[in-house]
């Protein structure tokens, strides 16, 4: 099957570089200019309960659960009134975590082995999260990239993959999808008719429950060289 492959497209958090460390800076540097800008709401909200609060939005506006950054920005917006801020300070403090989001430490095997897959294969990327390839570097080696916010929905959803074939202009069997989440990422590409490639970076166990992944690797160097490129 991974012969009919013409296009690849990767997930992002966790598949290209790790997002934990990130998400902690960057919330951390929110915290600081929020102090420093608004302290009255760092002094009465925990980073918990900001978090809680952007959950709840999510429930009572679930068209809007897909979208990552509407949640941050909407629900920072109504923390600030609540305690005698002006809401455009919430665009602002966004800035500053959207900035500190993009500093990621891509693994080593990223670049050489997209440049080298690049070659043969058509790249795509498809992500539930608001990274920007233009901010991180990586935004040349890819043909198409996708998130959430421009779909208007969420992997596992259906329509996040047909939209990225129809990006692509390829057959859903001709496309592999490389991502590290067995559910988010391989189950659904799977029920999305694409071929699938689970990256396992952390050697993990697979859930028993779901079908296998056509594909495992380790990184994106074995990857490249399982295809030849």
């Amino acid at each position: 099957m991974l012969s009919d492959v013409r296009a690849i497209a990767f997930d992002l958090d966790n598949t290209l570089w790790d997002v934990q460390p990130v998400l902690a800076r960057a919330e951390a540097q929110l915290a600081a200019w929020l102090h420093e800008h608004c302290p009255g709401v760092v002094q009465r909200l925990s980073a918990e309960a900001m978090r809680r609060a952007r959950e709840q939005l999510a429930r009572r506006e679930p068209h809007n659960a897909h979208d990552v950054t509407y949640l941050r920005v909407t629900a920072l917006a109504a923390q600030l009134r609540e305690h005698g801020y002006g809401e455009h300070l919430a665009q602002q403090a966004f800035a500053v975590f959207l900035a500190a989001r993009n500093q990621v430490d891509i693994f080593p095997d990223v670049a050489p082995s997209l440049a080298r897959l690049r070659r043969r294969y058509a790249l795509a990327s498809l992500s539930n999260g608001n990274a920007d390839l233009g901010c991180i570097g990586l935004h040349h080696l890819f043909a198409v990239s996708l998130n959430a916010r421009q779909i208007g929905a969420a992997k596992p959803e259906r329509r996040c993959f047909e939209r990225l074939a129809q990006e692509l202009a390829v057959g859903p069997g001709q496309i592999a999808y490389v991502g590290d989440d067995p559910l988010l990422d391989v189950a659904a590409a799977r029920e999305a008719g694409f071929l699938t490639v689970w990256m396992n970076r952390r050697s993990s166990s697979w859930p028993t429950e779901l079908p296998a992944a056509d594909l495992v690797v380790a990184d994106c160097a074995q990857l490249a060289a399982t295809l030849g490129a």
